[in-house]
């Protein structure tokens, strides 16, 4: 089951969502469902403390 890093959401069950390496530390995976993207919400990268829109 994967959650997206923003607000949580089970993004298994048919939603819409990205996922991606964090970009500088390359190691994290982050999970991020698509209207978290169009709102343009903050994550915490939880391997290297990096912050994203």
């Amino acid at each position: 089951m994967s959650k997206c890093i923003s607000c949580g959401k089970d993004v298994s069950k048919g939603v819409n969502f990205s996922k991606f390496k964090c970009p500088k530390c390359l190691e994290a995976e982050i999970v991020r469902c698509d209207r978290c993207k169009m709102l343009v919400n903050k994550y915490t990268c939880p391997k290297c403390g990096f912050v994203g829109p």
